[in-house]
């Protein structure tokens, strides 16, 4: 988002916080009341949001349309590329199963990898691929769907394969120099880009390492007995029966993270390493030119005869997004609404007397993201208008701006793919066939982050200030002591 963007959000006009608060109130409860007992659809209920904040809008400004009209086509506008990007990983998933290369990291998998070490390694290999082509959503559209189909044989719980692969994708996403919330936070907050990844580096790692020893723990209820050794043989035969195995069905991955190390941008890459599928399908696996191009559009079909392998393949496909990406937009289109009408920094505005203690700042940017993020469904957004309104309490305490930027990401970044109705969290579900209310309490990490953070932040713990350069102290965990508030 650039600077011309930035300043449209401080001009938004003047709202009562009353109406704000009503309409931010009103999304939060239809939703929880849909999912947990009314059981509406979550687009109708976002177009019931968005038609109360639009008439609650349209009474506040005078009647003024134009302006709601403003808000509409802004929306549209910044959530027209992370929705192609959503529907290209629909067709990546497709060309990636019908070209071979999920069956043979399945097959590889189910041979390879112990039940009890399982979920320790879909975490820790999520967040290699993640690291190295700095995608979450690449990630998760890739190789997370393929250790689905892993922890789908070995018998492990959907629901926490979802987690542990969301969990190593998001640590990536968020380390990663090549990922673009990895580089918006530092911007945001003026800090450089190295600074800001060595200063995640405290909240990262012993989020990390807590949810790598969860994952073990968990592991270790399931074994090589508790496997369905004759699904497990199956699942394999049914792989070597359709599917030829061939070194080079690796090579749509290798072009995945090849370009993300060139710095490539997203569709582009995308776009290469679907090509490169449809070419090995048409090779390998003896697809027509018709065929594979159905099967980009509507998604894989098999019928093995094996309902449990047929259930792992028939997926993916441009169609197969439409759900996630019409979530998406709708989503988005709400955030741009409370957003230029002023509605969402009424709201914001009354935070700001919480941030007196370094605790109560920390603990205010993390709420405020994630009610950023459940406003707007976007963590662009979270990370953008939460870190301009804090910025200058940031500066009145002292603070070395990298603790902003690290904080943005552990909230805007994090968070996102637990709201339901968010962008990140409707992708990942829609990816990974699993609700996001149901991977939510095994995706450790996106949780355990902000409870580090607000920890530091009451204990003064890397709250680094702008003496601490100086005398070295940058990046050691002594306390810092409170910055005298400016007169």
């Amino acid at each position: 988002m650039d600077n011309k963007e930035v300043q449209e959000i401080k001009e938004a006009p003047k709202m009562p916080f009353g109406w704000a608060l009503f309409c931010i109130a009103f999304l939060l409860i239809s939703m929880i009341l849909s999912l947990v007992w009314l059981d509406i659809p979550v687009h109708i209920n976002l177009i019931i949001a968005i038609a109360v904040t639009l008439l609650v809008s349209w009474l506040n400004n005078g009647h003024n349309w134009s302006l709601l009209s403003d808000a509409i086509d802004y929306g549209g506008k910044i959530c027209i590329q992370p929705t192609i990007i959503m529907m290209l990983i629909g067709v990546l998933i497709a060309s990636w199963i019908a070209s071979g290369t999920v069956p043979m990291i399945i097959y590889w998998g189910l041979k390879l990898i112990s039940p009890s070490v399982f979920l320790l390694t879909a975490c820790l290999i999520s967040a290699i691929i993640a690291i190295a082509i700095g995608s979450s959503w690449s990630t998760a559209g890739t190789v997370g769907v393929a250790l689905m189909g892993v922890g789908l044989g070995l018998g492990i719980n959907p629901a926490m394969t979802a987690g542990a692969v969301i969990s190593g994708a998001y640590l990536g996403d968020k380390m990663s120099p090549m990922s673009d919330t990895t580089n918006l936070a530092p911007a945001v907050a003026e800090a450089d880009l190295f600074d800001h990844i060595r200063s995640m580096m405290v909240t990262t790692g012993p989020a990390f390492v807590i949810s790598l020893i969860i994952y073990g723990l968990l592991g270790l209820k399931y074994s090589a007995d508790s496997v369905d050794s004759a699904m497990v043989a199956a699942t394999m035969d049914a792989i070597q029966s359709h599917f030829t195995m061939n070194i080079l069905l690796l090579l749509p991955a290798v072009v995945v993270i090849v370009l993300a190390i060139l710095k490539a941008p997203s569709i582009p890459t995308l776009l290469l390493s679907a090509l490169t599928s449809v070419i090995l399908a048409m090779i390998f696996q003896g697809q027509s030119l018709s065929s594979i191009l159905n099967i980009l559009d509507g998604g894989f079909s098999i019928e093995s005869g094996l309902a449990e392998f047929d259930r792992l393949m028939n997926r993916g496909g441009l169609q197969s997004m439409l759900w996630t990406a019409a979530l998406g937009i709708l989503g988005m289109l709400y955030g741009a609404i409370m957003e230029k009408t002023g509605l969402l920094t009424a709201f914001m505005e009354k935070l700001k007397p919480l941030v007196k203690s370094t605790g109560g700042l920390i603990t205010t940017v993390i709420v405020s993201c994630t009610i950023l993020l459940a406003a707007t469904a976007s963590q662009t957004l979270a990370i953008v208008v939460g870190g301009r309104m804090y910025i200058t309490e940031f500066k009145k305490k002292d603070l070395l701006p990298q603790t902003l930027s690290r904080t943005l990401e552990d909230s805007g970044t994090i968070i996102s793919p637990l709201i339901p109705w968010s962008l990140c969290g409707a992708y990942m579900a829609g990816t990974l066939g699993v609700s996001t209310v149901s991977y939510l309490p095994f995706a450790f990490f996106c949780w355990l982050c902000p409870i580090i953070a607000i920890i530091y932040g009451f204990t003064g713990k890397f709250m680094w200030k702008t003496g601490d350069i100086a005398s070295k102290k940058v990046y050691s965990s002594e306390p810092a002591p409170e910055a005298v508030p400016a007169e």
